[in-house]
């Protein structure tokens, strides 16, 4: 199966992803974010019962691309969707 190319944007709606390529994606859409010098994200997991919330907040606590992470405000999801800030050192190969 061929790898799904999806845009490098600043947000990322989780409603057309199976549950189980969620951990993956993520890791690899933070890494790209970053390389593409967007530090800030919002990841639309949904409202529901709050199981996607909780799996994804609980990724981005492991991550060490993640800088902080915060609910958004109700304008911008709400419960329904993290807000993402990005760890800007991360970078390899960065001499600044």
């Amino acid at each position: 199966m061929e790898p799904v190319k999806i845009p490098i944007e600043d947000v990322l709606d989780l409603h057309t992803f199976r549950p189980q390529d969620i951990p993956d994606l993520l890791q690899d859409y933070l890494t790209e974010c970053i390389c593409c010098g967007i530090y800030t994200v919002r990841i639309i997991h949904g409202k529901g019962k709050g199981i996607q919330k909780k799996r994804v907040q609980g990724i981005l606590a492991n991550s060490p691309l993640v800088k902080s992470f915060s609910d958004a405000p109700p304008e911008a999801g709400g419960w329904g969707a993290t807000l993402v800030q990005l760890n800007k050192h991360f970078q390899t190969g960065n001499s600044g």
